[in-house]
């Protein structure tokens, strides 16, 4: 009988010691590996060079706290429900990293990516090539009715303050790439078909910087949620010395007013009525 086989070159273990990605734990890489360079190396299983390391923390300290965000305030009330559970509370917020927080990061990556994967040709190589990519991009975007991923923010309406210092990070550290390129140059843009300037926002930079440092794109949503879990600590760490949840739940117990009941009607269209054409 074969005895069946798991490879991994992540952690291992033996009597004497605990190996992880091919180094020993104890010895080579505790008090000496940051927790930054570490998540890097883990998703890449190569070790980041110190300009990587740089951009890549940068990114994760940009993501991991913006203030009373839902994924914020849903981690203080679930530990005001459970005070049992830290990690049903942490769960919470995580989960609720989606389309409008934390996952704009991925959809910019993906959607930036997606984009430069479909040029014919090489790549344009000065801001009047970007600035021409950007515009088609843009346009496009505009005739199918499709948000451009990263542009925008409800409360940096003037502009992100973490768009510029990652632009100019990246720019120190040589990791200005194209993704990174592309992401700038909408930002020049996007007035001439929008006929409004939005700001290029953080969690789009920080997608648009992820996947020039070659990380993959799958797992961009994943160090997003890395960084905010730091930040829903933060929030516990808070909530357990200035507690605010409880008066977050009293404000909307003590202020709801009933209304009659709204039934739902089904929105009936045309195609619906004639019926499945393949049947």
């Amino acid at each position: 009988m074969t005895t069946p086989e798991y490879p991994t070159a992540l952690g291992a273990s033996s009597r004497e010691s605990i190996t992880l990605l091919g180094t020993d734990l104890a010895r080579d890489v505790m008090g000496t590996v940051g927790f930054g360079e570490l998540a890097f190396w883990l998703a890449t299983q190569r070790r980041p060079t110190p300009g990587e390391t740089r951009v890549f923390e940068a990114v994760l300290a940009a993501l991991a706290d913006h203030g009373f965000t839902p994924t914020a305030i849903v981690t203080r009330l679930t530990y005001l429900s459970a005070p049992d559970s830290v990690q049903g509370a942490l769960a919470a917020g995580l989960l609720g990293g989606g389309s409008r927080f934390l996952g704009v990061t991925e959809d910019s990556g993906r959607f930036l990516d997606d984009v430069l994967t479909g040029v014919d040709g090489e790549l344009p190589t000065d801001d009047a090539g970007w600035d021409a990519l950007a515009l088609e991009t843009v346009t496009a975007q505009r005739a199918a009715r499709r948000f451009v991923p990263g542009l925008g923010h409800h409360v940096h309406k003037d502009g992100d303050p973490r768009t510029p210092r990652l632009f100019e990070i990246a720019t120190e550290e040589g990791l200005f790439g194209p993704h990174l390129s592309l992401f700038a140059a909408i930002g020049r843009v996007h007035p001439q078909v929008l006929g409004k300037t939005l700001p290029l926002n953080g969690a789009g930079v920080c997608g648009a910087a992820l996947a020039d440092l070659g990380l993959p794109l799958e797992l961009l949503r994943g160090f997003a949620l890395l960084a905010r879990t730091a930040g829903l600590i933060g929030q516990l760490a808070e909530e357990l010395r200035h507690p605010v949840a409880n008066d977050v739940f009293l404000s909307v117990d003590l202020n709801n007013r009933s209304v009659a009941p709204d039934p739902y009607v089904p929105d009936l269209r045309a195609s619906d009525l004639e019926g499945d054409s393949h049947g």
